[in-house]
C-alpha cells in the first residue's frame, strides 16, 4: 500500500502543466523584450543626442544605465524570486518595465531618460531570473520538452537583438525616437493581462534577503563597469581609474566575507561546489557575452559607418544571421545536445563563433555602392552565417551547464547568476573592445591614415579581440566542462 501510494504521489507531481506551452510564449516574449530594450536604443541615440543637445559622454549613459542596473541587480532578482515566488516577481518586473517605459517615452530631460532607463533595467532584472526559473519548472520533468523549450526561450534573445536594431531604425526614421520606448507599453499591458491566467503560481520558500550582500556586489560591479567605461577618457592609469578599480576590488572582497558569514546569503557560495559545470559554465557565459555583444555592436557600426548602410538596410543585412540562430536554437541545437552533450556542442560552437568573428576582421573599407554590395556578400554574409551557427551551438549548452545541476530551491539564484555573468560580460567586453578600437583608430589617424581606414582598422582590432575571447571560452569548455552524458 505504501509503495502504491508513493508511486501515485510521484505520478501526480510530474503531471505536465496543460498551459505550459502558452506560458512559454509569455516567458519568451519577456526575454525578447528584455533584449529588445538593450538593442533598440542604438540607432536612436544620435537623434536623442541632438534632441537634448548633450555630449557623447552623457549620451552613453542612456545605454549603460539599463545594462549596468540590469546586470548588477539580477542576483537580487533571483533571490527575491526564490523567496517570494517566481510569478509574483515576474509580474512585478513587468509592471516596473511597462511604467518606466512610459516615463522614458515622455522624458523632458536627459537625466529623466537615464533614470527611466535605470528603472527599465530594474524591471528586466526581476523578469529574467524568474522567467528562466519558470521555464525550468514547467518543463523539468521531460528532458525532450526541456531541450525544445530552452531552445525557444533561448532563441527569443537573438530575435530581440535583431528586432531591436531593425525596429529602432524604422521607428526613428518614420516616427519619433520616443516610440523606441513606448513600444514596450502595449506589449507590457498585454502580458500583464495574461500572466494571472497562464503563469502558474509556482513555489516559494521562507527566508530573508541579503541586502548587504546585494549592495556590496552591486557596488563592486558598478565600479568595475564604470571604471572601464570612463577609462578611455580619463586614462587607464589615472588616479580616478585606479581608485574606482580599488573600490571595486574592496567591495568584492567585502561581498565574499559577507556571504561566508550570512545565514541566508545572496549567493550561497556552496552553489559553485554543486558541479564543476556551474562555475565553468558561468565563466564561459561571461566570455560569450563579451564576444557576442562586441561583435554585434561593431558589425552594426561597420555596416552603417563603413558601408554607409542606413538603419533599415543594416537590419535587413543582419536578418539572415538572426533567422538562422532562431531556426537552429529551436530545432537543431536541442537535438544535438541530446545526442552529443553540452561539451561537444560548446567546443564546436565556440570554435565556429571565434572563426566567424575573426572573418569580420578581414572586411575592407571601400566606398562605392557596387563594391560595398560585393563586400557584403563576399565578407559579411559568410562571417555572419558562421557566427550564427557558432552562437546557436554555444548559448544553450553554456546556459544549461551553468544551471542544470542547481538544487530546486536554488534555481532562481542560479538563473540570476548566469544572466548576471552574461550581462556583466557584455558590458565589460563592449567597454574593453570599444576602448581598444578607439585607441587604435586614434593612433592610426595621428600617423596620417585616412579617417575611414583608421576607423575600419579599429573595428578589425575589436573583432580580433572578440575572437580571442571566444577562443579562450572554447579552451575552458574543452578543459573544464563535463559532458551531460557523464552526468546522468
Amino acid at each position: 500500500m505504501t509503495k502504491t501510494s508513493s508511486s501515485s504521489s510521484l505520478a501526480t507531481t510530474i503531471i505536465p502543466n496543460p498551459n505550459r506551452w502558452k506560458a512559454l510564449s509569455i516567458l519568451s516574449i519577456a526575454q525578447f523584450l528584455i533584449i529588445l530594450d538593450t538593442s533598440i536604443i542604438g540607432v536612436a541615440l544620435p537623434t536623442i543626442q541632438q534632441h537634448f543637445n548633450i555630449s557623447q559622454t552623457e549620451l552613453q549613459w542612456i545605454f549603460n544605465a539599463y545594462v549596468i542596473v540590469f546586470g548588477t541587480l539580477l542576483l537580487l532578482g533571483g533571490r527575491l524570486s526564490d523567496i517570494l515566488g517566481h510569478k509574483k516577481i515576474f509580474l512585478t518586473g513587468f509592471l516596473v518595465l511597462t511604467v518606466s517605459s512610459i516615463f522614458a517615452g515622455i522624458s523632458m530631460s536627459n537625466d529623466m531618460l537615464i533614470a527611466a532607463r535605470a528603472l527599465q533595467g530594474l524591471g528586466a532584472a526581476l523578469i529574467a531570473p524568474s522567467s528562466l526559473s519558470m521555464v525550468m519548472s514547467l518543463f523539468g520533468s521531460n528532458k525532450s520538452e526541456m531541450n525544445k523549450a530552452m531552445g525557444i526561450w533561448g532563441a527569443s534573445a537573438p530575435a530581440g537583438g535583431t528586432a531591436g536594431v531593425f525596429l529602432g531604425g524604422i521607428i526613428t526614421a518614420w516616427f519619433d525616437w520616443t516610440w523606441v520606448f513606448l513600444i514596450n507599453v502595449p506589449i507590457g499591458l498585454a502580458v500583464l493581462s495574461l500572466i494571472p491566467k497562464l503563469i502558474p503560481q509556482g513555489t516559494s520558500k521562507k527566508g530573508s534577503v541579503d541586502y548587504l550582500g546585494a549592495v556590496s556586489i552591486t557596488a563592486s560591479l558598478v565600479m568595475l563597469v564604470y571604471s572601464i567605461v570612463t577609462a578611455n577618457d580619463v586614462g587607464w592609469i589615472s588616479a580616478r581609474t585606479i581608485s574606482l578599480l580599488t573600490i571595486s576590488a574592496v567591495m568584492f572582497v567585502a561581498f565574499i566575507a559577507i556571504e561566508k558569514r550570512t545565514k541566508e546569503p545572496l549567493i550561497p557560495l556552496h552553489i559553485f561546489k554543486t558541479t564543476r559545470n556551474l562555475l565553468s559554465g558561468n565563466i564561459v557565459m561571461v566570455l560569450l557575452g563579451a564576444a557576442w555583444v562586441s561583435m554585434w555592436f561593431f558589425i552594426n557600426l561597420y555596416l552603417q559607418q563603413i558601408l554607409d548602410y542606413g538603419p533599415f538596410e543594416s537590419g535587413l543585412a543582419l536578418l539572415p544571421m538572426t533567422v538562422l540562430i532562431m531556426i537552429m536554437m529551436v530545432w537543431s541545437t536541442p537535438r544535438l545536445i541530446g545526442k552529443l552533450g553540452i561539451k561537444v556542442n560548446l567546443i564546436v560552437g565556440l570554435t565556429l563563433l571565434s572563426t566567424g568573428i575573426f572573418l569580420f576582421s578581414l572586411t575592407p573599407a571601400n566606398t562605392t555602392s557596387e563594391s560595398n554590395n560585393r563586400i557584403f556578400f563576399v565578407y559579411v554574409l559568410p562571417a555572419s552565417i558562421i557566427s550564427a551557427i557558432g552562437m546557436s551551438f554555444s548559448y544553450i549548452p553554456a546556459l544549461t551547464a551553468a544551471i542544470a545541476n542547481a538544487k530546486n530551491e536554488d534555481t532562481g539564484i542560479a538563473s540570476g547568476l548566469v544572466n548576471t555573468t552574461y550581462q556583466i560580460g557584455s558590458a565589460l567586453g563592449l567597454a574593453i573592445t570599444v576602448a581598444i578600437s578607439s585607441m587604435h583608430s586614434d593612433t592610426l589617424t595621428k600617423i596620417g591614415i585616412t579617417n575611414l581606414e583608421a576607423i575600419n582598422n579599429g573595428f578589425h582590432l575589436a573583432f580580433i579581440s572578440a575572437a580571442i575571447i571566444t577562443a579562450i571560452a572554447a579552451t575552458i569548455s574543452l578543459v573544464y566542462i563535463k559532458s551531460t552524458k557523464k552526468e546522468k
